[in-house]
């Protein structure tokens, strides 16, 4: 790409934000050259404003850049979002009606039935929605979502059975990493030696935002998945790696006639966006290792820069049909790394072109 899009990322203080600032730096394709966040960062140098707690510098070039107010004004036309959900509500379609793509890491409009709810290796076609959008036809702007982090995992690991076997029924319990309530997130002396049983909403969320991913477009709307799904959501004292254990029943009637065999190498044959070289994209979506004691957080997570998911201890289910374990890093593809995945398949398809935006917002 000859060119740069120019980027901002809204909520750039967090740490899904700063996860953005990593991976976006010296990305081939997307330069940030506007930060914002809340009203007490604005005016501020962003290495002011917020409290890098990543494992890498902060760049020197964004450390100096200063925090913009959460305007649409002066902010470029491709947005980052990561915000609450109730921030978010009211501020994207602000930022879509000024012609922005806002491309969003928050569960404000991800069950909005005119908004895709997108994993980019599952259900790239649902992207066709952001026509239907009303912004879309007023100025060229949108809102594309990305999912909760514990369903990103979960589905990435389904996509593949479904494709090939469908799937009747889901079972899923989480191990999910601190580092997905933010920070400063949860008290030490709360999740030290302990297992939390309960994350406000997120069992709703993993089994509504599962169900619409692995769903069909049909017409205008997404019919979702049509399979039973319960899952149970567990905070652990884990920094970075949302752990999973999933049991399946297939939907095919020959179920009993799949072997462990067929399930590996429809993970090992899942690669979707093989040849559209984007950057994001990595080489083996989903990994499985052989090994009992696998996936692991701290050996697992950064497969594939963070955006593979692991896969381990496929082994038959005496209540469903199988089940195994997944790992997946939840702020790299289970937030920043996906949406900035979803922006690329946005680009690759012209999404995001001014002259492509403009032609809408006259049509």
């Amino acid at each position: 790409m000859k060119n740069k899009h120019s980027v901002g990322i809204l909520g750039a203080t967090g740490m899904v934000g700063q996860r953005y600032i990593q991976l976006l730096e010296d990305h081939p394709w997307f330069e940030i050259t506007w930060l914002a966040a809340s009203d007490r960062s604005s005016g501020k140098a962003y290495s002011e404003a917020a409290k890098w707690r990543l494992d890498t510098p902060l760049p020197e070039r964004i450390a100096k850049m200063v925090v913009s107010p959460a305007e649409p004004e002066r902010a470029p036309k491709i947005i980052f979002a990561s915000v609450n959900a109730a921030i978010a509500r009211e501020m994207e379609p602000k930022f879509a009606a000024a012609g922005c793509a806002v491309i969003s890491n928050s569960s404000a409009f991800r069950m909005a039935p005119n908004v895709p709810l997108v994993l980019a290796e599952v259900n790239a076609d649902h992207l066709q929605m952001i026509e239907e959008q009303p912004w879309r036809k007023e100025s060229g702007g949108f809102i594309v979502t990305n999912s909760n982090c514990s369903a990103m995992g979960l589905v990435l690991a389904l996509k593949p059975i479904e494709e090939r076997f469908g799937i009747e029924q889901i079972f899923v319990t989480t191990m999910q990493a601190v580092s997905g309530a933010g920070y400063p997130g949860v008290a030490s002396m709360d999740i030290l030696d302990n297992v939390i049983p309960f994350i406000a909403s997120e069992e709703e969320k993993m089994e509504a935002e599962t169900l619409k991913l692995l769903g069909k477009l049909e017409g205008r709307s997404v019919t979702p998945l049509n399979a039973k799904i319960t899952a149970h959501c567990n905070r652990v004292p884990v920094v970075d790696g949302h752990t999973e254990c999933v049991s399946v029943k297939l939907g095919n009637k020959l179920r009993r006639e799949v072997r462990r065999e067929d399930i590996l190498a429809a993970w090992a044959e899942f690669k979707p966006l093989a040849g559209l070289e984007l950057p994001f994209a990595p080489e083996q979506p989903i990994a499985w290792r052989e090994e009992n004691d696998r996936p692991q957080p701290r050996l697992d997570r950064n497969r594939g820069k963070g955006m593979t998911v692991t896969v381990g201890r496929l082994r038959p289910c005496h209540v469903l049909d199988w089940k195994f374990v997944l790992l997946s890093h939840n702020t790299v593809r289970g937030a920043a790394g996906a949406t900035i995945l979803n922006a690329e398949m946005l680009a690759s398809l012209g999404k995001l072109e001014p002259a492509a935006v403009a032609a809408t917002a006259r049509a």
